[in-house]
């Protein structure tokens, strides 16, 4: 197994308890709602706890979705930033080894 299969592997099962936990989150939160609500039947509450988990859901996936781009923007805005800093860096580099030479030159031609 290649170090990108384990790295997929490794992501698919922090995915999936990723998941998990916040289906166990929201179906926690759904029973804490329907248990206030006393006055549900069985069936009413069956059924609110199910649509209140599904929307906890749809939140965590949008969340998830918006930190995952927020995230790529930024990387790319960093990378772009280390990119310009690296390239400054090379030419002040270059510059400072011409002025060397160039001094250096010119000891050697006033000798």
């Amino acid at each position: 197994m290649s170090a990108d299969d384990e790295r997929a592997l490794v992501q698919g099962i922090e995915g999936h308890l990723l998941l998990a936990a916040a289906r166990e989150e929201g179906r926690t939160a759904a029973a804490r709602l329907a248990a206030r609500l006393g006055w549900l039947t069985d069936t009413q509450r069956d059924d609110l706890e199910r649509q209140f988990e599904t929307e906890y859901l749809a939140l965590a996936r949008t969340s998830w979705r918006r930190t995952a781009e927020r995230a790529e923007e930024l990387r790319l805005a960093y990378e772009s930033r280390y990119r310009a800093l690296r390239l400054r860096l090379a030419a002040w580099c270059v510059l400072g080894c011409a002025l060397v030479a160039a001094t250096g030159l010119l000891a050697l031609v006033a000798a």
